[in-house]
């Protein structure tokens, strides 16, 4: 192997006498550097939207939930916010109602989505959007701004709030008199309209648990889940293995469950994987067509190396040894422009998260100023894997041909 590896390098680097071979073999590695970095760039961008998307998520929801695995709600009881608070990686656990409801505001009305929030829950959420007033106070409720300028909704406008529930209720009730005084449609007004994510902007209302649990006709300490988020230091997928853990040696393991952000919005976020692995698939047809000019290098390589092949032959290589030289040569291409094609991608998206450097095209448009960058290690090593097998796969027929060259000489002279 130290033999081959060596003439490898010899073949690689040393003059040869047609130009043609190294134009060839210079377009193999440029177009082996170009599909790299353009690869893991574009990938690295789009881990940048997703990872914004999903900051963009968590501020009204959380990394993790525990949810009912039956029913809309289940009771909860502070000794068990104590002991989830408890463990390790939990930075706040906190209690939220969460359901369907109808807004109905003059003449038009509008299927949302009410969500309470605890306290504690409303001034995270007023810390992470950097907001110094309250959404909303304990009787009052928040819009989306989509949902405010579609039903046209402005601060201090009253509106009417009732769930399904409520409506299944009021058709009992013509036939079962004593359930009218429960019939009473909650009023409010509106405090302020909100723009964090299209999604919540489009159909949320927010508010307090208490006022939550009066428009969805739940019980005093009845909850549709709990939001956990985790500490600074700790990662969400470590805080939810965490959980799922506790969760499946704890007697609420029947009817409770741990539910991420990704299967809650589950639609929205293969969409975005889908995207990332489609650009990673035609990218990669980049790296293919340098790979195949890389055979034809090497091919042209092994024509050209006729005598020597011959002295080798004729020093006791053996077909496998011929092949390594030219195997080893193209893993060392490979390798070569992998490695170039990583660092200036490292470089690009390094500038860009520091500098933001490529801005986005209507900065008005967008909640951002420029293209959001994530450097993800195990998208390089993935595509650096890839690049340096298909260099390698390229290279078995340059390689057989090379063998088979030297054994048809070696069979002349003979």
């Amino acid at each position: 192997m130290k033999t081959g590896f060596w003439i490898a390098q010899r073949f690689s680097f040393a003059r040869k006498r047609f130009r043609v071979i190294n134009i060839i073999s210079a377009i193999s590695l440029a177009g082996i550097v170009i599909g790299v970095s353009t690869l893991l760039v574009v990938m690295s961008v789009l881990n940048g939207f997703q990872k914004l998307a999903r900051d963009l998520f968590i501020t009204i929801d959380s990394p993790a939930q525990f949810v009912p695995i039956h029913g809309r709600t289940v009771a909860l009881s502070d000794s068990l916010l104590q002991s989830i608070r408890a463990l390790e990686g939990v930075g706040t656990a906190e209690p939220f109602a969460e359901g369907e409801a109808v807004m109905a505001s003059g003449k038009k009305s509008e299927l949302v989505v009410v969500k309470g929030f605890s306290d504690t829950a409303h001034h995270h959420l007023m810390h992470v959007t950097h907001r110094t007033n309250p959404y909303f106070t304990s009787e009052t409720i928040a819009a989306g701004e989509i949902l405010a300028n579609r039903t046209n909704l402005y601060a201090e406008k009253q509106v009417k709030l009732f769930s399904p529930e409520l409506i299944s209720l009021g058709l009992e009730s013509l036939s079962q008199p004593y359930l009218i005084p429960m019939l009473g449609i909650p009023e409010t007004r509106v405090t302020s309209v909100f723009s964090l994510q299209k999604i919540f902007d489009d159909r949320y209302v927010l508010t307090s648990n208490l006022f939550a649990q009066k428009i969805l006709l739940l019980g005093r300490g009845e909850y549709s889940g709990i939001d956990i988020r985790p500490k600074e230091g700790y990662s969400s997928d470590a805080v939810t293995l965490n959980l799922k853990q506790w969760l499946a040696k704890s007697p609420m393991k029947s009817a409770w469950k741990v539910r991420t952000l990704e299967e809650k919005y589950t639609n929205i976020f293969t969409v975005m994987q889908l995207e990332k692995w489609a650009s990673f698939s035609i990218l990669m047809l980049i790296i293919l067509v340098a790979s195949l000019s890389l055979t034809g290098a090497l091919a042209m390589t092994a024509i050209d190396k006729q005598r020597e092949l011959f002295y080798l032959r004729c020093l006791g290589l053996e077909k496998p040894q011929f092949m390594s030289i030219f195997i080893i040569q193209g893993g060392i291409t490979g390798i070569t422009g992998t490695i170039a094609g990583t660092t200036i991608a490292w470089t690009i998206c390094k500038l860009q998260e520091l500098y933001g450097i490529v801005q986005l095209p209507s900065k008005s448009a967008f909640i951002i100023p420029a293209y959001p960058v994530s450097i993800n290690l195990a998208d390089f090593v993935i595509v650096a894997i890839f690049s340096i097998t298909l260099c390698l796969l390229v290279s078995l027929y340059p390689a057989q041909k090379a063998a088979k060259i030297a054994t048809t000489q070696t069979q002349k002279t003979t």
